[in-house]
């Protein structure tokens, strides 16, 4: 889950250099050859960091006015083939549409901009906007990944997934709007509270199965499954969020892009591939122990409980891979897998945490409002009288430097 190019601080390029090498080292130590760059994906200084190897997509050459370069800084791009590149899968309205959206305040910093909370007036609904900015999405080569995005959050709809409700584009930045969830991510939860129980765990495993059962029955790998990218419904509930690593793999099939979080990336992902499937029930296997034991697994041992040590096991074949074999293990007996029963009662620990007083700074996970100050996603007020934000008229780092730490 950036900033404008012409106005984004870049690093120096011998501190660049380093933590390439630095990655380079801590890969090559583990096995890992490659001749890509590594890209990050995600802020700095945060304890996941969202890795993916690619040399970079490049721009299509119908797109290029005749003498271009693909690699032409976006500032120099006309606005029709800004807007042309990024069709069908995200529209360019016509219509004034955008000012029916209030900008109520932050959310969430994603990699290539920031998770805005707002209100459709019209609708009187709340949702949750993620923005991302062309200049980086065309210099990171991620161009047609931001596309599978939203064409997967398009083909599912599942209690336990974060489900798409619009999308659409401006010059400068793409917006995808999901549903908006009030309490949280379940990241910010497992810091306070440190470790879960059983009953907890047990149901974030169902439900977190359930999700992955079905986005696999539909071809889709997620790639990214880790308690930043779980949201939390009012009674305590899953919603598996951010399809951007995500794609479509047809049974038999193999992936070989190094991609995802670092804590959460199965052997099989982190040595380059092949991969399938069974890489996110090894970051669901991640996800659970992390979440019982308040620290992020070693190699399992033969002390872990059965359930992780299959799920973590290095070798796909003999891992346990499907929703039908998650269902079977001892650990869930007695546990309904059916959604609406799963969700009949609250999970009594969230909604006590939620009201935690330290829980505000804790998902702001450190980030001060600075982060917007060069962040020109939209336009000031027009004139003295409209001066309700909107993702049309406001300027963003006025608006949310006032604002009260961040969404709730």
């Amino acid at each position: 889950m950036g900033s404008d190019s012409s106005k984004r601080k870049r690093q120096a390029p011998s501190q660049e250099r380093r933590r390439y090498q630095a990655w380079h080292g801590l890969l090559s130590n583990m096995g890992i050859s490659f001749t890509d760059e590594i890209h990050h994906i995600g802020p700095p200084g945060l304890a996941t960091q969202c890795m993916v190897l690619s040399s970079g997509a490049p721009i299509p050459e119908d797109l290029l006015l005749p003498g271009d370069s693909p690699q032409k800084p976006v500032m120099e791009w006309t606005l029709p083939g800004l807007i042309s590149i990024f069709l069908p899968e995200f529209p360019h309205p016509k219509f004034p549409g955008q000012d029916n959206f209030q900008i109520l305040g932050f959310i969430a910093k994603g990699s290539f901009g920031p998770i805005l909370k707002v209100k459709d007036r019209s609708k009187e609904k709340t949702y949750a906007v993620k923005v991302l900015s062309k200049s980086e999405i065309l210099k990171h080569g991620v161009l047609e990944q931001s596309k599978e995005e939203v064409i997967i959050q398009r083909q599912v709809s599942h209690p336990f997934l974060h489900n798409l409700q619009d999308c659409w584009q401006t010059q400068r930045h793409l917006f995808i709007m999901c549903e908006y969830c009030s309490t949280g991510d379940l990241y910010t939860y497992w810091l306070l509270k440190g470790q879960f129980g059983e009953d907890e765990a047990r149901v974030f495993a169902a439900e977190l199965g359930c999700a992955l059962g079905f986005l696999h029955n539909f071809g889709i790998m997620h790639r990214d499954v880790k308690m930043e990218n779980v949201l939390l419904s009012d009674q305590g509930h899953l919603r598996l969020t951010d399809f951007g690593l995500s794609r479509r793999l047809e049974r038999g099939s193999r992936a070989f892009t190094i991609c995802g979080t670092i804590q959460y990336m199965a052997p099989e992902v982190l040595s380059g591939g092949p991969y399938s499937h069974a890489a996110d029930w090894w970051s669901l296997g991640v996800l659970l122990f992390s979440l019982v034991a308040g620290k992020f697994p070693v190699p399992p041992e033969p002390d872990h409980s059965n359930m992780l040590r299959k799920l973590l096991c290095k070798k796909p074949a003999h891992r346990l891979r499907s929703l039908e074999r998650f269902k079977r293990q001892t650990f869930f007996r007695g546990t309904s897998f059916d959604s609406q029963l799963l969700q009949k009662r609250p999970v009594e620990l969230i909604l006590e945490l939620k009201n935690h007083p330290d829980r505000p700074a804790i998902a702001m996970r450190g980030l001060s409002m600075d982060y917007f100050q060069n962040f020109d996603i939209l336009h000031s007020p027009t004139s003295s009288t409209d001066m309700s934000p909107t993702l049309a008229n406001i300027d963003l780092s006025q608006t949310l430097a006032t604002a009260q730490g961040f969404s709730t």
